[in-house]
């Protein structure tokens, strides 16, 4: 392979974000030349870059190489699979292509930012539509998942076939959509499946995620348990079967429908504008909600994964227009997102405190995962019968595992890739044969940086060990502050010893050091820094300003 990495007679495969990591999804296909990106997602800020709220991967490799990029195709509407479009899809100036549903919340994403009309965005019927690029046929295949069209693509290239499964389960009773069947998955097998690129997510649970059929006969009879009080579920907003499921409970339970959070209505509006939720009841306002018997309405709200703005944390804080008290039920019909729990945990003890019941997927089936555990994985690896499995969508613990899986199900290579890594499919047996850099970026208020820079780094620092400032003035004045180091009522003792440690580490200096602004700098800076990991243990972030 030539050094610009520029793919060959050959099949590629890179992940520049989502292998390692669930979230953040970016993937590249290369054939003769040219690259095709599939998705192109986000994830959340996390603790480890304060100060963030959105995280995305580094595309810099394809950045480089944005004239053989053809384009970027989207399995489904997912915010780690299309949340980073806004930031990225117009500078790099590619068609986008997308099933009607992900199509328009991606138009809505495009015109909410000001870029509507400036990316070109391509929408395929469902139906198996295909997209000729270059060297790539990709035509999608629907498949069910936690979101109204969630699909695979199959993406056929002069060395073989790819199945590239985005998210997915198996599901005999989706509530929406129509996946694709048994049959039509064993005829795809049959035509040859050269490389399986498949999710991860789930590898550890040894049951089937369960059905949507299911959910909805296990909230109808828990809403049923609950007569005379009020009801309110919690649900991720882009779950359209489940709001469809929610719809037919409330009526079946002789509730009215409240639905209480802006990416609730905005799903609701697309959905119908899609042929979604056409049968969905009409809702009330929260003021007829709260009016009405306490028996007769269920909520609908956002916030079951601790989002300290959303519905939920605020009627769980009493500050909302629609209220819970005590004897009334939260349904938390979602899974809890690893690195969620504190904040989970903090809106159910508020809801506790106040008498509300709470019931979760642990206590009833009102939940089921969109993602594959080991059975399904395994019918797919015996309908499919792929020459090589990639496991993606998981971090390192649940690749190496779907890995093993694929192995014991006889499938003859396996290879365990991470962001970065270049993957040769074809020709020849898979290998490794590159590994390119690939990082984090993070939004920064309204500026997007590395998520290893200096400021976000700075941030990291001064949260755990302070800050100190040093003022150097003439005639030997010093002035010292500090912020967040543990000294509360020793601060007046501290600046004292510490300006007058300065004072003698700047008259120490000699020759040409005396009169060198970079040496008197540094020196008071140790100093500084010194007294105060001398007094409090930490190690503050220092900065000295001499006076003019």
């Amino acid at each position: 392979m030539k050094r610009d990495y520029t793919p060959e007679k050959e099949l590629l495969f890179l992940a520049l974000g989502g292998s390692g990591e669930i979230g953040m999804n970016l993937n590249l296909y290369g054939a003769n030349g040219k690259w095709l990106m599939v998705d192109l997602g986000m994830s959340f800020g996390a603790n480890e870059y304060p100060g963030t709220e959105l995280l995305f991967p580094d595309p810099e490799f394809i950045e480089e190489r944005l004239d053989d990029l053809l384009g970027v195709v989207l399995t489904h509407a997912h915010e780690d699979h299309i949340g980073a479009i806004p930031y990225f899809a117009a500078e790099f100036g590619k068609p986008l292509y997308a099933t009607p549903f992900t199509a328009e919340l991606i138009r809505r994403k495009l015109s909410e930012a000001g870029l509507e009309g400036q990316v070109k965005l391509n929408v395929i019927e469902e139906d198996h539509g295909e997209i000729k690029l270059g060297p790539f046929t990709v035509t999608y295949i629907p498949l069910a998942h936690s979101i109204a069209e969630g699909n695979a693509l199959l993406i056929e290239t002069p060395y073989g076939r790819v199945f590239h499964t985005g998210d997915w389960k198996l599901d005999e009773d989706p509530i929406i959509g129509e996946p694709a069947t048994e049959e039509e998955l064993i005829e795809i097998g049959d035509g040859g499946v050269l490389a399986l690129v498949c999710d991860s997510t789930n590898v550890f649970n040894p049951q089937a995620s369960g059905s949507e059929g299911a959910v909805y006969r296990g909230l109808l009879a828990e809403v049923g348990r609950h007569a005379g009080k009020r009801v309110l579920v919690t649900t991720f907003a882009s779950n359209v079967a489940r709001l469809q499921t929610l719809g037919t409970v409330a009526e079946q339970t002789g509730r009215r429908l409240c639905v209480a959070g802006r990416s609730l209505d905005r799903i609701i509006e697309v959905a119908q504008a899609n042929g979604y939720l056409e049968d969905f009841p009409e809702t009330v306002d929260f003021d007829t909600a709260m009016s009405l018997p306490r028996g007769e309405i269920m909520i609908i709200a956002t916030g079951g994964q601790g989002e300290p703005r959303a519905a939920l944390a605020r009627i769980a804080e009493d500050n909302h227009p629609l209220s819970l008290s005590d004897g009334d039920v939260v349904l938390f019909s979602s899974r809890q997102i690893p690195g969620n729990e504190l904040a989970i945990g903090k809106i159910q003890n508020q809801l506790a405190g106040r008498g509300i019941t709470m019931v979760t997927d642990r206590q009833s089936e009102i939940h089921v995962s969109g993602h594959p555990g080991r059975p399904e994985l395994e019918a797919l690896y015996g309908w499919l019968r792929p020459d090589i499995l990639v496991p993606v969508h998981g971090e390192m613990r649940h690749m190496l595992e779907q890995a093993r899986l694929g192995e014991e199900n006889g499938i003859q290579e396996t290879i365990v890739q991470g962001n970065g890594d270049i993957i040769r499919l074809a020709p020849g047996k898979p290998e490794r044969v590159a590994q390119v850099r690939s990082g984090r970026l993070v939004l920064d208020g309204d500026i997007i940086v590395p998520a290893d820079g200096d400021a976000v780094t700075m941030r990291r620092r001064m949260a755990r060990d302070g800050m100190l400032f040093v003022v150097l003035g003439s005639a030997g004045n010093v002035q010292i502050e500090g912020i967040g180091l543990p000294l509360d009522e020793d601060y007046p003792a501290f600046f004292e010893e510490a300006q007058e440690d300065v004072r003698k580490a700047v008259a120490k200096l000699r020759g040409r050091d005396r009169d060198d602004e970079d040496a008197i700098l540094e020196a008071a800076r140790i100093a500084a820094r010194r007294a105060a990991q001398r007094w409090s243990g930490k190690k503050p972030q220092t900065r000295v300003i001499i006076a003019q």
